[in-house]
């Protein structure tokens, strides 16, 4: 992490190496906040503290266990295999590269500073939980650290400390955190284990090292998810009854619908990669959906015919409102040609919504 006031001299820490190459990379600036882009959070340390673990107090001691012996300790070591990968790739590819550990950083350091508060606060209170989310904080932490220090390869490096002190925190009650974490990690290892899996086959389309990091590393999002698991089981009421079904049916399409807009709209990453993005977002929505069922009382019901229908309906309204952003004018002219798009995203995401959902225990009877 470096400290906001050694960003005052950029050669300070550099020995006057130029700025913007691996060995003195360059400060990047961070996205602008949209809906797309991972978002900070902060909870009710109070609550969660609170919180009784009895009802699945064994389930999080072993999964506590699991994290204890730490399986991914000495894998997160770069090798020989990064020394000039960067140069490698053409100026396209090395853009979409930059912003997918851009987005990665962002969201797996997010993740960090969540966990880790919650273990600081909690630690007396509530010891067991407490410690699972250090474990989790410690994961996380290697996982931006490695991602920042691939996008020093290309000359460039978030300044994580900017980011902590700087970007809005999304005040989220304890139950959305677990809905929102659980699905988040979940799907990480989805897309991980895809792509790891796809390269395995198609080696040649392995344009950076990092991949070889991600059958491990989904591994360690698998983990987190089944600890957020075993927490919504340990709290019943997070999914039992109508409000959690109602609410469980919001994250999941949420998370889906956010995933698959971004991606289409970034699908040159996914081409470099011999992958074509719709298709690599419907096999991680499915497998997704089907693990949530483990837990969450309904499911969507992505095979509806309609399902994609709308969201594509979505990525071709946010390329409108991209291109209103991008046109002249002054700032309530561009939003006055924004709102019929903005009504249309909200009409379309209301009908996914309404969709009837699959319950559970008919999507997944054996493990429910």
């Amino acid at each position: 992490m470096v400290p906001p006031t050694a960003l005052a001299d950029p050669t300070a820490a550099t020995g006057g190496a130029p700025v913007g190459t691996p060995d003195a990379p360059a400060i990047k600036d961070p996205v602008k906040d949209t809906i797309l882009t991972p978002r900070f959070y902060t909870t009710d340390f109070d609550a969660m503290a609170a919180m009784d673990l009895r009802p699945n107090e064994q389930e999080l001691e072993a999964i506590c266990e699991e994290f204890r012996k730490d399986y991914n300790r000495h894998h997160f070591v770069r090798n020989a295999e990064f020394d000039g990968a960067a140069e490698k790739l053409d100026p396209d590819t090395r853009r979409v590269f930059v912003e997918f550990l851009e987005q990665s950083c962002t969201s797996e350091f997010s993740g960090f500073l969540l966990y880790k508060e919650l273990s600081r606060r909690i630690k007396q209170q509530n010891p067991l939980l407490a410690e699972c989310f250090a474990h989790m904080a410690r994961d996380e932490a290697r996982h931006a650290g490695f991602l920042n220090k691939s996008m020093a390869d290309f000359g460039l490096q978030l300044d994580l400390g900017f980011l902590t002190a700087n970007k809005a925190y999304t005040f989220f009650k304890p139950k959305f955190i677990f809905y929102a974490t659980y699905l988040s990690e979940k799907i990480g290892y989805w897309r991980y284990i895809a792509i790891y899996r796809h390269l395995e086959k198609h080696p040649e389309s392995k344009i950076f090292p990092i991949f070889n990091f991600f059958e491990n590393w989904c591994q360690d999002e698998n983990r987190h998810g089944d600890f957020f698991d075993a927490l919504m089981k340990a709290q019943p009421d997070t999914v039992r009854g109508l409000r959690a079904r109602l609410w469980c049916r919001f994250f999941l399409l949420a998370v889906f619908a956010t995933m698959y807009v971004r991606d289409v709209a970034r699908k040159e990453f996914y081409e470099a990669l011999g992958l074509d993005a719709r298709e690599y977002d419907k096999y991680v929505i499915a497998k997704t959906n089907e693990t949530s069922a483990r837990v969450f009382p309904v499911v969507l019901n992505v095979e509806h015919p309609k399902f994609y229908t709308r969201l594509e309906r979505i990525v071709s309204n946010n390329k409108a409102l991209s291109s209103a952003d991008d046109s002249a004018g002054p700032a309530p002219l561009k939003a006055v040609r924004k709102l019929p798009y903005w009504l249309a995203n909200a009409a379309e995401m209301a009908k996914l919504f309404l969709m009837v959902p699959i319950r559970s225990e008919r999507f997944q009877p054996a493990v429910r």
